[in-house]
Formats: structure tokens, sequence, C-alpha cells
């Protein structure tokens, strides 16, 4: 948690400095989510993300400077620096994805579960602990979409190794959670497919986590999805380019008062489970850690110009066939290193 807390802080100083680009949108506040479930996964285990994705990453295990190469855009990033800060990817680390347009990723998450559940019944290739699982991380305004409706229905009918978690930070941008959904509490709407529905306080670690491990077994022993409303809170604003004036200030304390780091040092020092010392040495460990990230991704190279059009046309020229017979880019170092991908 600490460490997605520092690594997001790092990101605002960093985009305020000219190092970052287009909209950064920080998870300061809701790390008790990402860390409570996240770190209860294996390795195939599968994550899916949405635009506020650096955190969830990190809690699967990608390591903290290819995470900031990406959002430098350098080609030692995640993604060689093609997707930045909305789109954090990782195939050995299977995080699916961050995706920008909300529910855009929960089809996705629920066809990786359908490939797992496919990989275990029918090529007999899962692991001696079950079926792979997939997370399906979003927030509480793409709950009110199409999308999220489908899957859950899917999901059920197929009965796929799937967690569908809302994090609540009651707020859909400027939109509050109140205003724009009939039934705000969104856990409901699992028991209407036929699946578990829970709601869990998101600030509190260790809860998160008892209801994770629940929902995780759950779907490795094949008996189906679950929906975990997780809430939550936001810190800061929607994205960094956000003034964040909508909320009123009570409410913005309030949640403050409950931050979950602080909230887990209380616990762990009352409980005697580690020193103040500990602690402190764990907040320095990983300011090294945070800092060396910024260090590699200020060094790190830009993608090559020839690095532009992969993956983006099936054309290794990249534009294909013009009205007169002839390709559209005839520039042949523009495109080079293209026709190998």
């Amino acid at each position: 948690m600490v460490l997605g807390r520092n690594f997001e802080d790092m990101c605002a100083q960093m985009y305020y400095r000219g190092k970052m680009f287009g909209f950064v949108h920080l998870y300061n506040g809701q790390e008790a989510v990402s860390t409570g479930f996240i770190k209860l996964l294996n390795q195939p285990d599968c994550i899916v993300s949405t635009y506020r994705d650096h955190v969830h990453a990190l809690s699967k295990g990608v390591p903290a400077r290819s995470v900031m190469a990406e959002l430098f855009g350098k080609a030692t990033g995640c993604c060689r620096g093609q997707g930045g800060s909305m789109h954090m990817f990782s195939e050995p680390h299977n995080v699916l994805g961050g995706f920008a347009f909300i529910g855009e990723g929960i089809p996705v998450a629920t066809g990786a579960a359908f490939a797992a559940k496919y990989r275990h019944e029918v090529l007999k290739q899962s692991s001696p602990d079950g079926l792979d699982v997939t997370i399906a991380f979003f927030g509480d305004g793409t709950a009110n979409n199409g999308q999220f409706f489908e899957c859950l229905n899917m999901a059920q009918l197929w009965k796929l190794p799937i967690i569908f978690v809302v994090e609540n930070n009651l707020w859909a941008i400027g939109m509050s959670h109140l205003r724009a959904t009939s039934d705000p509490e969104i856990w409901k709407k699992g028991p209407a497919f036929g699946m578990p529905g829970v709601h869990v306080d998101g600030m509190d670690v260790l809860k998160v986590r008892e209801v994770a491990k629940e929902a995780i077994d759950r779907a490795r022993r094949g008996e189906g999805p679950t929906l975990v409303e997780a809430e939550t809170y936001r810190f800061r604003g929607h994205s960094l380019a956000d003034p964040d004036e909508l909320r009123r200030p009570d409410e913005k304390s309030h949640y403050a008062a409950r931050d979950p780091i602080t909230q887990l040092k209380k616990y762990i020092i009352e409980q005697n489970l580690a020193s103040e010392a500990e602690l402190k040495n764990i907040e320095k460990k990983i300011d090294d850690v945070v800092e060396e990230a910024v260090e590699f991704a200020d060094a790190s190279p830009l993608p090559p110009r020839s690095q532009l059009l992969e993956n983006v046309f099936s054309d290794p020229k990249g534009f294909g066939i013009g009205p007169d017979g002839k390709y559209r880019c005839e520039d042949p170092k523009f495109t080079q290193g293209t026709a190998q991908v």
C-alpha cells in the first residue's frame, strides 16, 4: 500500500514538472482494494483495470521502474511507451490492460475467465489449485453501463471464475453516485443474476482481504463469479487536471481520517506485529524504489520512430494502398522494423 501511495505522489510531482502528458488518474486512498485483492492472486491469474491502473499493475508485480517509464512514454516502459498512464499492460504478469472507456475492460475480463474455464475443463491444463481466476476492477459509474449487466449474466450462466470488483469511490468524475443510480447499493445487482453480492469497507485492507479470499477460493473451485462492492474514496481529484471543487470539504476530511494506510499502521502497532522503526524502514525502502524508478525512466530512451506504426496496420509499410495503387508511405526508413512484428 505504501508503494502505491508513494508512487502516485511521485507521479503528481512528475506530471507538474512536465515529465508526463495527457490525463493521469491517481489511486490515492483506494490502496486497500488493490492490495486486498491482488496480493491473494497467483501469477497465472489475470487482472483487468481502468484508466486508474498504475497501482493495480504494481500490486500484480509489474516493476515500479517499468510503470514509471511507461508514464514517461519511454521505450523501457511495460508497453514500450505506447500505452501511457491509462493503458498499463504486462503479458508476463497477466495484467490485461487499463481501459480508458468505462466498462470496456469488463468483457475482456469475462473472456479471460472463459479461457481459464476452457483450459481447465477442455484442455485439462489448469494448476492443481483449481481454475485460474480473473478480477475485473471498475468504478461506481461503470455499474450503470450495459456491458456490466451482460457480463454478469454470462459469467453466472457459465459459472466463470471471475470476481467483479466495484471500487465505489462515490464519484464518477463529477457526478455523485447517489444522484446517478436508482439503487445506490451496487452489490445487490449480484443476487439479481444468481451470484453472491458483497459490500465491504474498502478503506480497511484486512476486511477487503477477507472478502477477497472467499470470492477467489470460490472461483477456483469452479463455483462461479462474485460481485464485490468496495466502498472507498479517492483523496485527489478525478485526474491531475481536475481542481476537485465539487466534493464538500467535510466529506473529504471524513474519508481522509479513515486513510487505509494509517489504519493498518495503527493496527500493526497495537497488535505488536511490528515496531515503528520497522515500519519506517519499509517507507525508506519504498522511497528508494520510487526514486530509482524515476531515475530509470528519465534516463531511458524514447521509442524509435520506426515503432510508431507497429501493431496498427496489417500492412507492414503502415498506411496501406492508396487510390493510385502505390503505398501511402514510400519512405522505407519511416516504418523500419515493423515488418518483423
